[in-house]
């Protein structure tokens, strides 16, 4: 199982799961000059907001969930660490409570795209400075350039630098880095490795404006896929790390000599000794691959380089580690396994601080049997692994696994040996050592962030350390769909990449995450509006099934067949009373069942890739919508009719929900910038729609429990009223309307599903794009 990129709007390439929306992000620069932009809070809203309701937000905890490429620990202040997501924003380590504390939740709808984080630095002159380079995707599923932001405050809030282009913080390649770093000497001055053939930049004014170093001879010229016509595996890997060697310089002047690392497998690695002002490529260096980590030694004066033939996370056959004297310019190889003996490359990389010699790297292309770490305590000269063969297939390991905290991380797996379960990881780029505690490792994995806290024990010919999740509060999943029945298991969600979890307490981690069958991103789930017993879930997986049902609320699952042709989940409906199912899923045309999958029949009358809905009251009642049209069967999705659907957009992503117990009572949101884009109800059953006034854009809506007093359900949206993008509430159908978040709970991009709670009036489940889901609840409840 291996989380994957996750991408924009009608995107859907390779391993590509959840829809972001588009925006357009305006960046000026002058040519040849300085570039910044609007010195302003980066969580600052653009217009006065309607009414706004207090609420208090948190997370449904999952714990992990997705691909954390980066770790970085401050270097003069004790517990104060920093993790990187690709699509989720970034975190900071608390240490009073061992958890992760969101920085990035200010990211508003229009610049979606700054949750990609690139790479992150924490100032070791000035500890409460932190910076993140942020943006998402390099090609055109992101249309905005990305930024450097900056924090005083160690990430509380931020100031934003525009820049001139874009970054990747989801692209190929972003286990490599840091491409962002702070001179350790002169916090003023910042470094930044661009992809995309946009080479060096630097920054003198503590990230405020960035110039392009012109001088730095190389941009790059390493991409996964040349031939990738969508930009993506296409794209220049680019400058991807840079390390100063802290020898080298004295407090308040600048670093002398700076190492930087280029994707290009033929020259790879550049010097500079006076500061930045030129640069050489290092004579001697190894070539035929790219360097992954760069990391700098300055007390025994190594620095030591993981190498791979591949930019990864995902790929990479061959890999070699390197230790270069920066005294003498001798360069050493010192790989854990002969090259011809591996079937992965290295990236993880981490020098004890405490300890000097000590260095550990990841082998974080080994995806079968398991991800590998070595461990070396005499720079290079001897190598230990955390686990090697006993006796073919049995492994002996020198670390004991503790997923207690996070049990869905075995994945319910039942591996046959060498494979284990829980796995050591996967995707494993990320890699440190606490630089005040030999004790203390964290390295980040393709589901989560583990770690341990007595790592020396790895020293001891008979000891074993323990890893466990460290990873309480950073939630990454991306949402594809929720559910809130009235009765039974509070919280459904449909997750990419680890499918979704049937939640008893939101407040806790479930023990697993659905199987039976397993799918790799749950795309849609339903449940029965009279009968919340009757469950199903569809998704995507490299073979069928691609379908799942329950009948005991979802605590228990089986799976069904499937018509001919299904290549990915798309949405399913289940009838109000549970007794039939209509499916739309990719590939195939829409169908119909009686019973649990059995047997299906083509629906009549409906186009394929419709969304599909079923009424909450009438169980023979079922809608659809694709491309401005609406449709409507009223014998169980045999055959449906299209109705007179003028108005209604006919682009862009369209999510409509029928009110419980209320027949023919529909709500429909979506539509496109530029194009017709609200909100619309229904009375008649879809025969008529009339737009809601007041609401500008709107991309999802659901139902909670009605108001004190109010005998309509609330209503939920992820919208724009007012002129303001945010999370609204009506409690008189929809004739009034008020913000419920605030510019601090923005989250990005979050137009995939919400829904309120119908036990609890107030309580609205929000679906983020790599934040997991959050749900959030009236301040007066919370506090009585």
């Amino acid at each position: 199982m291996s989380p994957g990129p996750r991408v924009s709007p009608g995107v859907r390439a390779r391993r590509a799961r959840t829809l972001p929306a588009l925006f357009g992000l305006l960046v000026g620069f002058l040519a040849g000059g300085p570039v910044t932009s609007a010195d302003a809070d980066a969580s600052a809203a653009t217009a006065a907001a309607p009414a706004t309701v207090p609420y208090d937000w948190k997370n449904v905890r999952v714990d992990g969930g997705g691909f954390v490429p980066g770790i970085v620990f401050n270097r003069s202040e004790p517990g104060l660490a920093y993790a990187r997501t690709d699509i989720g924003g970034a975190y900071r380590w608390q240490e009073s409570t061992r958890s992760w504390k969101p920085l990035l939740d200010s990211v508003g709808w229009d610049d979606w795209g700054h949750t990609g984080v690139a790479s992150l630095a924490s100032d070791s002159v000035d500890p409460d400075k932190v910076y993140a380079a942020v943006g998402t995707y390099t090609n055109d599923w992101d249309p905005g350039n990305g930024a450097v932001l900056r924090s005083t405050d160690q990430g509380e809030t931020w100031r934003k630098a525009g820049l001139p282009f874009k970054l990747g913080g989801n692209m190929p390649g972003r286990g490599m880095g840091e491409r962002l770093a702070v001179d350790p000497h002169d916090n003023r001055v910042l470094y930044l490795g661009a992809p995309s053939g946009k080479g060096l930049w630097r920054s003198t004014d503590s990230g405020a404006t960035w110039r392009q170093v012109t001088s730095f001879p190389n941009p790059g010229n390493y991409a996964e896929n040349p031939a990738d016509t969508s930009g993506y595996a296409s794209d220049n890997q680019g400058v991807v790390w840079v390390t100063f060697d802290e020898s080298t310089g004295k407090g308040g002047g600048r670093t002398q000599t700076i190492y930087v690392g280029v994707a290009d497998k033929q020259n790879a690695v550049y010097k500079s000794t006076d500061g930045g002002g030129s640069w050489t490529r290092v004579g001697g260096q190894p070539t035929g691959y790219l360097p992954h980590k760069g990391v700098l030694d300055a007390e025994n004066g190594y620095l030591y380089l993981a190498y791979s033939d591949k930019g990864g996370p995902y790929d990479g056959g061959k890999g070699q580690v390197w230790r270069y004297a920066t005294k003498s310019g001798e360069w050493k190889n010192i790989s854990p396994v002969a090259e011809a003996d591996t079937s992965y490359g290295y990236s993880g990389l981490t020098v004890d601080r405490q300890r000097p010699g000590t260095v550990m790297v990841t082998g974080y292309s080994s995806w079968w049997p398991d991800t590998q770490i070595f461990r070396t305590t005499d720079s290079g000269a001897n190598w230990t692994s955390a686990w090697s063969y006993s006796s073919y297939p049995n492994r002996e390991n020198r670390y004991t696994m503790d997923v207690s905290s996070v049990p869905w991380l075995s994945w319910g797996a039942h591996p046959t040996p060498p494979e284990q379960t829980p796995k050591l990881g996967w995707m494993t780029e990320a890699l440190e050592i606490d630089p005040f505690d030999s004790d203390r490792m964290m390295y980040g994995t393709g589901a989560t962030v583990y770690g341990t806290d007595d790592l020396t024990e790895w020293d001891d010919g008979g000891g074993k350390f323990t890893i466990r999740p460290m990873v309480k509060g950073l939630e990454e999943t991306a949402v594809n769909d929720l559910a809130a029945p009235p009765s039974g298991a509070p919280l459904f969600s449909a997750l990419g990449d680890i499918g979704g979890f049937r939640h008893t307490d939101v407040t806790k981690v479930p023990s697993l995450m659905y199987t039976q069958p397993n799918l790799s991103t749950t795309t849609s789930l339903d449940y029965a509006a009279s009968n919340p017993n009757t469950v199903v879930r569809v998704g995507n997986a490299d073979a069928a099934p691609r379908i799942g049902f329950s009948t005991d609320n979802g605590a228990n699952w089986f799976a069904g067949q499937e018509p001919a042709g299904v290549t990915g989940g798309g949405t399913v409906a289940t009838a109000a009373d549970g007794s039939r199912f209509v499916w739309s899923p990719d590939g195939a045309g829409v169908h119909t069942t009686a019973g649990f999958g059995s047997s299906w029949t083509a629906s009549k009358g409906i186009p394929q890739g419709a969304v599909v809905e079923a009424d909450r009251s009438d169980p023979k009642t079922f809608y659809g919508f694709k491309s401005g049209t609406f449709y409507v069967s009223s014998d169980g999705g045999a055959t449906f009719t299209a109705k007179a659907s003028a108005g209604l957009p006919a682009e862009g992503p369209v999510k409509f929900q029928a009110v419980p117990g209320k027949k023919g009572d529909i709500w429909l949101a979506g539509g496109k910038a530029g194009a017709t884009y609200g909100l619309w109800r229904s009375t008649d059953g879809g025969a008529t729609f009339k737009k809601v006034e007041g609401v500008q854009e709107a991309d999802t809506i659901g139902f909670g429990k009605a108001a004190p007093g109010a005998s309509y359900q609330a209503l939920y949206t992820s919208a724009k009223i007012g002129g303001v993008r945010g999370i609204f509430r009506s409690t008189d159908t929809g004739t009034t309307w008020v913000r419920v978040n605030d510019d601090r709970h923005q989250w990005g991009w979050t137009g995939a599903a919400i829904t309120g709670d119908p036990k609890v009036f107030g309580r609205v489940y929000v679906a983020t794009n790599g934040r997991g889901v959050i749900y959030g609840d009236t301040a007066a409840r919370r506090s009585r």
